[in-house]
This record gives structure tokens, C-alpha cells and sequence, in this order.
């Protein structure tokens, strides 16, 4: 079984990418000097570096490379080695110009950025694994090696290629994911339009048409897209596994759903052998820590609830959005304790050193180009000491409260064109949904759904357009088994086809709902309708208004006006031992929690003391003990109740029945037994 963990390294993880081809050899020594006054463990290293390492066909120049990695050895760094296959050469270019990706109106792309790679080309694939090859031959069991790291952030900014050899490769995908043309035509629904093909040969990608395409072609081509670039990792990983046995393989994600939606991460999560993730706040008017934490609870559902580890983030402004603040003094170890807290075994930073040129020197780093009489760098090198201050935290496991189900297919689904209103995104679904658990103080579970929901009281569907025939069977399942679950509107719908499912709305899950949905009437933009419910409670909701008919479901909220006015807006329905909630609307964050506390109750889960707004509690737990961490994310003093005693691991200092944490802290306490 391949090893899980970066091999050799005993701490946790703190580092960043080191890109020493930008700068003279002379640096290096001072780089190497400062990392070791910073407390740096690991260093990602070679993953922009292909052109240096083989400047011409099959003459590899591995000579700083070997100096570099001697280097770090020698001062104790450990090192993220990559296959740096996300920047082919110019000369590969040159020799083989439709290895670049050609856009769906197609437009062929041109050298001079990054990830510009048609993945289907035999051209890239033959390369890729060359120098793979040579890498793994060359440093498969170097003492400094640590990971190895395939390639950069998969499905970024290329997803997908329309050339005619992607052509032909989704051809012979769709021979062996449906069999016959005939199965194809079934699939998509090809009567429709008078789209029906008779050979494999007739079948393109979705290319740019005059007006929409057919759905279920677009759907499988995303499948096809990102079952293409996996192909192309596992490629890689194997060869590794092959010439370096012992050292564990990973690609780093972008689970965020602000930051990558064309990547099915349930599937990768099963093929690296640790999973890693980058992660940059979004700064878009939304409190980013609530981003944060979903996002690191995501990278660890991925992971199957193991620890992963954040192998990049910033430490302070990035450059590539309209507007890139600074972060707050204090808000860079905020940050990455929060990773901490929800599963990661370290911190690692885009990048080590800040460039000086290139499309991000406006990006901050650990070593700014104000040099270490900086902020910035003053807080990297507390941040490594608290950092060792919670190695015993290493191993265990973040512990959830509630389980969130979201699939990536279904996304791409009710991403396509000719929906009912381009103002309901399942993105925005999700969010608020997590925002109103998040505010709770709950943790969260994200779950496929057809996983086993037996661990969970309480299951939120925030958004699944496409839920097949055993993910409706599995939510029905777990409700009359005694779980709760909620369900938000647009949900059930199509198979894993984009057909609609046979019969009334919502198809796979009207059963466990208990009710039908005659018709959906969406909202214009700025319309809102009024809900009301219990004790005479009232509601705002906008975007999206349904027809609802109770079969078997009680109406516990009704639309007060509106097109539904009069109907059930949210209801209840009691199915075997447990409970499932529907809501037809769209309810922001904070009108959610009346829906969640509803639903918290029906699932037994009590209040979490009086935490302020803003104030994190998340729990880790293993063999090595139990660590509450604790993070205060207000402009205020913050007081956390505590079941018994323990000791405050950043600062030493015992506590008992109460943990105070000052305002933008983090406090971390191993408990008692």
C-alpha cells in the first residue's frame, strides 16, 4: 500500500513553492540560511521547470537540480518534487504546434502562459511520461525526497480541448462508457432535433452551434474532459510508483467552488495517495473565512476524512483578482491554523520567495520583496513555531457534526444552457447553505450521494439537479432509518443522462420528500415573495417559486404572495423514523438558520453554547489526544466554554471550564481525558 504521508518528514508541514531557476545560484545559500531561520520543513520544488531540465529533445540538464536538492538535504528541508508537465517547452511547441488546446469556438491557443495542453495529444502524453521518467530514475530515491507532485492544478485554466484529435478520443471514450452508437443516441436523446448518428465518426465535440447544444453531449464531454486529465496523472503517478516505490504520489487540488469547477474530485480523491489542495480567498464581498472553512472541509471529504495537506495558499494579497487587499495583521496564521483545524497536516504558501518577474510578482510570498524587516515576514516565522507547537495534533482526525451532499456531475449539469433562471447557481446554494451550518457551529461532512449517511443526524442536499435512481434510493433509505435531511430546491430532477426522470417533479426524491411539484416559477430580477410560518414568523425569499402538492408532507411555511401564494413554501415529512425537509425558495444565509434550527431539533442536535458570530470550534481527535481549536475571526474577546481542563498548546498555559481568545486569535487545547 503506497505511503499516505510525506515520507521522512516528522513535523507538521510548513513551506511553500521554491523556484530557485529565477534567481542566481548565489541566492541559493541565502534562501536555504533563511528558510532554516523560518523553521521551513518542505520545499514544492521543479513544477515550472521542464525547460531547464530537458532544453532541447532528450538532452536533460539535471545538474542544478541535483545541486539544489544536495542543498536542501543538507540544511534539513525536505523536498515536493514535481513532474513539470503543466509548462511544456517552446521547442516542444515548435516541433508539435496541435499539442496546443483549441477553444470550443475554435480558436487554437498560443505558447506563452501556462497549461495550455491538449491532454489527448500523443505528442504531450509520449513527453510527460519521458521526462517523468527521467525524474523518477534520476531522484526516486533521493534523501530528500519527500512527495512527489504531478503536475499543477488540474483543470486550470485549460479544461477542456475541441481539436480533432480530442475528436477522436471522445469517440473511442464513448465507445467504452456506452457500447453502441445506438446507446449513445438513447443517452443523449437524439430524436430530439434530429440529431441521431449512425457511426462513431459522425460524433464531435460540442463545439460552438448556433444556438443550444445538445445537453447531454456537453455533460459527457466534461466527463470526458476530466476523465482525460486524470488519464494523464495516472500515467505519471504510475511511472512514479513504478521507479520510486515509497514515496507518495499527489496533484495538487482546487476544491474551492470559487476557484474550479471542472474537476470531478470525488474521482481524483481515490487516485492520489495523499490528497493536497490550494486554497486563495476570494475576495468578493463574502466573508472569506466561511470560504475558507468550507473549502478545507471539502479537501478533507475528499481525502475520506483522513488528514491532506493545503499545499498552497498566501500569505497576504494575490494579484490575479479586480482587487487584492492585503491580509490583516494577525489573519495569515488565522487562516492556516483554520486548515489546521480541519484536517490539513501543515501550511505550505505560494511561494517562497517573491518574484521580481513574471504574471505574479505582484503576489505575495513568505519572503517579500521588502526582504525579513517585514511584517509579513515577522508572522511567517511566528506562524512556524506554533506550527511546532501542534506537531502532536499530526494523525488525527477532524471531527464532523453534520453531512453536506454535493456532486460535481451535477453541477456541471445544471451549469448548461436553457434552464429555468440563470439567477439559481448551485454554487450560491451551497454557500448558503454551509453558511447557515457554519454559523451554527457545526462541522461538515461532505458526502456523495450515494455514500453511507448512516454517521450523520443531519444530511443538507443543497443543490442536486442530477441525482440518480441510487442516490434517491439512498436519501429514502437513510431518512426512514432515522436520519434528517433537507433538500433545496431544483433538486431530483434529471438522471445521470440529463433526462428529466419519469412522472411529477422532483423525480428521485419525491418520495422521501413526500410531495410533487406541479411547476417551478421562477422570480424576474428584483422580485422577492414573503413566506410565513410558525408563530406568525415571516420570511423574504427570491430567484425561484414552486407549485408544491403534499403527499404525505405537512406545509410548515406557505407562500404568504407571490405566484405560489397560499401553497406550502417549505414543508416536512415524516418517513419511517426520521424526518425530510423541502424548501421550494431561495432563503439567504440567515433565513436558513430558522429552516436549520428546525431541522437541528428533528435531529437532536443541541445548541453549541453561546459562541459569538465569527468564533470557530472545531475539534480534532485520535491517538494522539483531543484538540479543540478554537478561532476568532471578530473584532471582539471571545469566551469558549470547555467540558473539563487542558492545556493551551500556543502559549502553555493550562485552562479549565472556560478558553478566553482574544479578538483575530487562534487558541488551541489539548483536553484531558
Amino acid at each position: 500500500m503506497p505511503q499516505t504521508t510525506p515520507k521522512g518528514l516528522n513535523r507538521l508541514a510548513f513551506g511553500g513553492d521554491y523556484n530557485p531557476e529565477q534567481w542566481p545560484e548565489s541566492v541559493w545559500q541565502e534562501d536555504v540560511r533563511l528558510m532554516r531561520e523560518a523553521g521551513v520543513t518542505l520545499v514544492s520544488v521543479g513544477i515550472f521547470s521542464w525547460a531547464l531540465l530537458e532544453p532541447e529533445p532528450d538532452r536533460y540538464d539535471f545538474g542544478w537540480l541535483d545541486r539544489l536538492l544536495g542543498l536542501l538535504h543538507g540544511h534539513g528541508i525536505r523536498v515536493d518534487l514535481a513532474t513539470p508537465t503543466v509548462a511544456p517547452p517552446a521547442w516542444f511547441y515548435r516541433a508539435h504546434p496541435d499539442a496546443l488546446p483549441v477553444s470550443r469556438e475554435g480558436v487554437r491557443y498560443s505558447f506563452g502562459s501556462r497549461g495550455a495542453i491538449c491532454h489527448s495529444s500523443p505528442a504531450y502524453r509520449e513527453a510527460a511520461a519521458r521526462i517523468t521518467t527521467e525524474l523518477a530514475r534520476r531522484y526516486g530515491s533521493h534523501p530528500a525526497l519527500a512527495l512527489w507532485h504531478v503536475h499543477n492544478e488540474y483543470g486550470v485554466p485549460v479544461s477542456a480541448c475541441y481539436c480533432d484529435g480530442c475528436a477522436a478520443h471522445f469517440r473511442r471514450w464513448l465507445a467504452a462508457r456506452h457500447g453502441s452508437v445506438d446507446a449513445v443516441n438513447e443517452a443523449w436523446g437524439t430524436a430530439f432535433w434530429g440529431q441521431r448518428y449512425t457511426s462513431y465518426e459522425q460524433i464531435d465535440p460540442p463545439r460552438l452551434t448556433p444556438t443550444a447544444g445538445n445537453p447531454a453531449q456537453l455533460l459527457d464531454y466534461r466527463r470526458f474532459a476530466d476523465a482525460t486529465l486524470r488519464e494523464n496523472f495516472v500515467s505519471e503517478r504510475d511511472i512514479l510508483h513504478r521507479l520510486s516505490p515509497g514515496v507518495p504520489v499527489t496533484t495538487n487540488f482546487m476544491t474551492a467552488l470559487s476557484q474550479c469547477d471542472s474537476i470531478d474530485y470525488w474521482a481524483w480523491g481515490r487516485e492520489v495517495d495523499l490528497v493536497t489542495n490550494d486554497h486563495y480567498l476570494m475576495t468578493d464581498g463574502r466573508r472569506t473565512h466561511v470560504n475558507l472553512a468550507m473549502a478545507a472541509d471539502l479537501t478533507r471529504s475528499v481525502a475520506g476524512g483522513a488528514p491532506w495537506l493545503l499545499l498552497e495558499h498566501s500569505t497576504s494579497g494575490v494579484n490575479w483578482q479586480p482587487r487584492n487587499p492585503a491580509k490583516r495583521p494577525g489573519e495569515m496564521a488565522r487562516n492556516s491554523l483554520a486548515h489546521v483545524a480541519r484536517g490539513s497536516e501543515g501550511a505550505m504558501f505560494f511561494q517562497w520567495r517573491q518574484s521580481r518577474r513574471g504574471a505574479e510578482k505582484f503576489h505575495s510570498s513568505m519572503l517579500p520583496h521588502g526582504g525579513t524587516d517585514t511584517r509579513v515576514w515577522r508572522e511567517v516565522v511566528r506562524l512556524s513555531a506554533d506550527l511546532d507547537a501542534l506537531a502532536a495534533v499530526r494523525g488525527t482526525r477532524t471531527v464532523a457534526d453534520v453531512a453536506m451532499v454535493w456532486d460535481w456531475q451535477s453541477w456541471w449539469a445544471q451549469s448548461l444552457e436553457w434552464r429555468p433562471s440563470e439567477a439559481h447557481e448551485a454554487r450560491e446554494r451551497a454557500d448558503s447553505f454551509y453558511e447557515s451550518l457554519y454559523d451554527r457551529h457545526l462541522t461538515v461532512d461532505f458526502t456523495h450521494p450515494e455514500a453511507d449517511l448512516s454517521a450523520y443526524p443531519l444530511v443538507v442536499v443543497p443543490a442536486l439537479y442530477l441525482a440518480t435512481e441510487a442516490a434517491g434510493r439512498n436519501l429514502r433509505e437513510y431518512v426512514e432509518s432515522g436520519g434528517t435531511l433537507v433538500v433545496s430546491y431544483f433538486s431530483g430532477i434529471v438522471d445521470e443522462h440529463d433526462a428529466v426522470h419519469p412522472g411529477p417533479y422532483p423525480g428521485a426524491l419525491r418520495d422521501v420528500l413526500g410531495l410533487t411539484v406541479e411547476e417551478w416559477s421562477p422570480l424576474l430580477d428584483g422580485e422577492s415573495v414573503r413566506i410565513d410560518g410558525p408563530g406568525g414568523a415571516s420570511l423574504t425569499a427570491d430567484v425561484w417559486t414552486e407549485f408544491v402538492v403534499p403527499r404525505g408532507a405537512e406545509s410548515v411555511w406557505t407562500y404568504a404572495d407571490g405566484p405560489a401564494a397560499g401553497g406550502p413554501a417549505v414543508t416536512r415529512h415524516r418517513l419511517g423514523r426520521g424526518t425530510a425537509w423541502y424548501v421550494s425558495t431561495r432563503l439567504d444565509a440567515a433565513s436558513l438558520d430558522t429552516i436549520a434550527a428546525a431541522a437541528c431539533e428533528d435531529a437532536g442536535i443541541g445548541a453549541r453554547g453561546a459562541l459569538p458570530r465569527d468564533v470557530e470550534v472545531v475539534h480534532r481527535c485520535g491517538d494522539g489526544g483531543r484538540y479543540l481549536f478554537a478561532l476568532n475571526h471578530s473584532g471582539q474577546e471571545a469566551e469558549v466554554a470547555l467540558t473539563g481542563s487542558g492545556t493551551e498548546l500556543l502559549g502553555g498555559a493550562a485552562v479549565n471550564g472556560k478558553l478566553t481568545v482574544p479578538a483575530g486569535a487562534v487558541r488551541v487545547v489539548r483536553l484531558d481525558a
